[in-house]
């Protein structure tokens, strides 16, 4: 009786620590959420903020969303690990705005452009180069089917054994090929686009989810996120939660 009261004791008593090793094995991740727009306005934006909310509880982020360009000053940025630009448009940061996040962004940061990312800022050059393309144009927002070319990726995990994916999207072109700066994960197949009124959108060659790593900065971006059902799918939240853990250096 005496040998089970020790082993009984014994094993409460290694319960807080086996807790504490699991807690220690997730590190905190800080993610900041942006939206400002200065042009078109997705109404998906509610959504996917709703969406980043969803998977921080499941991901064990902290996440904080704004539309305040206010706040980017490098004080207020460096709590972060990564920020998230979901569908902002235009013009949406000062020049000073500007430098406090280059500079923030060089200490070794991560950025996940999300759709209309691509839409914003086309004056500042550095911008482009981090989002990795600027939106050209786009056909009706359809289905299309979305070929993948690489799963060597943390936001590839959920789409391993498919060829493709066929969903809705607003499938945008880019005025530049980026295939020659980033990596690139997944192209859309254009044969597959079948509402237009003419062929300017296309590309040939047409990416439209990549990676890059420059200057110790960690950056993606996936075209996924101009409908609200885009940010319901659960493939496409496990391909964005992949995405913002790689960002976030917690893996590889």
């Amino acid at each position: 009786m005496k040998k089970l009261f020790l082993l009984l004791l014994t094993a409460i008593l290694l319960i807080p620590a086996f807790s504490e090793e699991k807690e220690e094995q997730v590190e905190k991740l800080d993610v900041l959420v942006f939206s400002k727009t200065a042009g078109f306005r997705h109404k998906s934006i509610s959504n996917g903020i709703k969406m980043m909310f969803d998977l921080a509880t499941e991901q064990s982020w902290e996440v904080t969303s704004t539309e305040n360009p206010g706040l980017f000053s490098l004080d207020f940025l460096m709590n972060f690990d990564v920020v998230v630009f979901l569908n902002p448009t235009q013009d949406v940061l000062s020049n000073k705005q500007q430098k406090a996040f280059e500079t923030f962004m060089n200490t070794g940061k991560g950025f996940i452009g999300i759709h209309a990312s691509a839409d914003c800022e086309y004056d500042w050059e550095w911008y482009g180069k981090l989002n990795g393309a600027y939106f050209k144009t786009h056909p009706p927002a359809q289905e299309g089917k979305v070929i993948f070319e690489n799963f060597d990726h943390p936001s590839m995990e959920v789409f391993k054994g498919m060829d493709s994916y066929i969903t809705v999207d607003e499938w945008y072109t880019f005025k530049a090929n980026p295939r020659e700066h980033v990596n690139v994960l997944a192209r859309l197949d254009e044969d597959s686009v079948v509402k237009s009124e003419n062929d300017d959108w296309k590309m040939g060659d047409h990416p439209i989810i990549w990676w890059q790593e420059f200057d110790g900065i960690r950056s993606f971006y996936t075209v996924f996120g101009h409908t609200d059902e885009a940010f319901d799918d659960p493939n496409v939240r496990a391909h964005i939660a992949g995405a913002i853990n790689w960002a976030g250096k917690r893996i590889d």
